[in-house]
């Protein structure tokens, strides 16, 4: 292939390919041929007899051209993470857990395959506040989120759903599976005390399970069953596992009765609440 044939080879090429500066170097003085390679792809060109100096010249503005590229290209991956992740844990933020969980909801359908949805929350992480500080609560907040990430499959879902809440998107899980995971990442995180402000902080979390097969919810209708199992977790003692079961009602969560509602009791060491 000649000259012009290879400017439109290389930018043929995929997008997330580097940038290539390209200088064509040239017999041919037509005007009508310099325009053609710079429609093909050429950034600029010399005719020969080459000139050296000029030459360098040339590559030097191509240098900081492809230097402008990349650093155009580093912004707009950190914009991109900004917008999509919890700047405090690195997870996903709210939006983007929740778009994953919207996407996932639609393909459990369409393949008839259960999801597993599981609600976090930090037990008495006021008190956390209160007693070490909010850089200690931060410190908090941060682990909590690295060992819940640690604690899940590559392609499962963890994000930071709002203050010290998190939501974990569990594909093909069904309930008995999505209950066992929860209580080991419940275990994961109250294992070991967390290092915040020069001390060790015994964190224990709570979580609310539910699954959704098929389209029998919407996606406001499953996290409010998550939340209703997050919250009988809350009022039984904290640091446990609580699972809704697919038969159950989304209004009868917070309020559960004996003859409208199927719960799965889950291990766990219940604490007493403490406010």
């Amino acid at each position: 292939m000649d000259g012009t044939q290879l400017c439109r080879e290389l930018r043929n090429r995929g997008a997330n390919e580097p940038y290539v500066y390209i200088v064509m170097v040239t017999a041919k003085e037509k005007k009508a041929d310099l325009l053609k390679a710079m429609e093909a792809g050429a950034d600029d060109y010399l005719v020969k007899p080459l000139n050296s100096v000029e030459l360098k010249a040339r590559l030097l503005a191509g240098r900081r051209i492809v230097d402008l590229h990349e650093q155009l290209l580093l912004a707009g991956e950190f914009l991109r993470f900004a917008a999509t992740h919890d700047p405090l844990t690195g997870l996903w933020n709210r939006g983007e857990i929740v778009s994953f969980l919207r996407r996932e909801l639609v393909r459990a359908d369409r393949e008839q395959r259960p999801l597993g949805i599981v609600l976090v929350d930090a037990d008495h992480f006021k008190k956390v506040n209160d007693s070490f500080g909010h850089i200690a609560g931060d410190a908090v907040l941060k682990e909590i989120g690295k060992r819940l990430q640690s604690g899940v499959r590559v392609y499962d879902g963890v994000g930071r759903y709002g203050g010290e809440e998190f939501l974990l998107v569990l594909p093909g899980c069904d309930l008995k599976a999505t209950v066992h995971r929860a209580d080991s990442l419940r275990s994961l995180v109250s294992g070991s005390p967390i290092a915040a402000a020069s001390k060790e902080v015994k964190v224990t979390i709570s979580l609310g399970v539910t699954v959704a097969a098929s389209s029998e919810l919407t996606l406001d209708e499953t996290l409010q069953r998550a939340d209703g199992a997050l919250y009988e977790a809350k009022a039984k003692g904290r640091n446990r596992v609580e699972a809704v079961s697919k038969t159950t009602g989304a209004r009868n969560i917070a309020a559960p009765t004996r003859k409208t509602t199927k719960r799965r009791k889950v291990v766990g060491t219940p604490q007493p609440p403490q406010g």
